[in-house]
């Protein structure tokens, strides 16, 4: 397993910007997860009593977060529904992508003109994680610095990835700047699919359907995409498996 340095502390702007908006990304078509996801989109998988997507809605709640979009295509009509029942202390706003599914970029790009902030926090749907210390999200805005990112990924450390089947995605230096898992190496982190981005990373982008990959290799390219590691529990929820794993480890919390 690689070893890696604790990266020194990002230099945070004066003023953390309010993270007023959230997009949530929702329109995945949840293979993994089958037979589960054969009558229900993989958000609505739930996981300790709760849905996943309410997992992820109640941690913006707490951080402050007052408005998500979120986007749907996969049995969107169950996700819209679930949306409209669920009392929920933050206002909802759908992207629609019934029509065609956009990928995380393309969706990001479609969803733009429903996102007034910038920055804004991107948080994947089936994200599950555990705070610790500090609020996570809140932490990740008060690392936030507008002059040097464009985009500030949350991370885990590798060995603390739980139900996670890769080989890590990312190595950080020592200001925290990114860059990619070395070939035939395994990485020290794990993306959490939860994050700031500006705007500007999707300048020039189009509605259709491409990888958030590609625009996290151009602020790689630039040094401007940095990470910040995640002190507290997270679990990557992909497969019927990981449910029941995700389950047990949270019982003993």
């Amino acid at each position: 397993m690689s070893r890696y340095r604790k990266p020194l502390a990002l230099r945070p702007q004066p003023d953390a910007p309010p993270l007023d908006t959230a997009m949530v990304l929702a329109a995945g078509l949840g293979k993994r997860m089958r037979p589960l996801t054969a009558t229900r989109p993989k958000p609505l998988v739930v996981v300790a009593g709760k849905p996943l997507l309410d997992h992820a809605l109640d941690r913006l709640k707490a951080a402050g977060v007052k408005r998500a979009v979120v986007n749907v295509h996969y049995l969107a009509d169950a996700l819209e529904a679930h949306l409209k029942r669920r009392v929920q202390g933050i206002d909802i706003a759908i992207s629609d992508e019934r029509e065609q599914l956009l990928d995380s970029g393309g969706g990001l790009v479609k969803a733009l003109p429903l996102i007034g902030d910038d920055p804004f926090l991107v948080v994947n749907s089936d994200s599950l994680w555990v705070d610790g210390p500090a609020d996570s999200i809140r932490a990740l805005a008060a690392r936030w610095n507008d002059a040097e990112m464009d985009a500030l990924l949350l991370l885990v450390p590798f060995a603390r990835a739980n139900g996670y089947p890769g080989r890590g995605d990312f190595h950080m230096d020592g200001a925290g700047r990114l860059s990619r898992r070395r070939p035939g190496r395994v990485a020290p982190f794990v993306y959490t699919g939860v994050q700031i981005l500006s705007k500007r990373l999707f300048e020039g982008a189009k509605p259709e359907p491409f990888s958030l990959n590609l625009l996290w290799d151009r602020a790689i390219a630039q040094g401007r995409a940095y990470g910040q590691v995640h002190n507290g529990l997270w679990f990557e929820v992909g497969t019927p498996p990981a449910v029941k794993l995700t389950e047990a480890m949270l019982a003993r919390e």
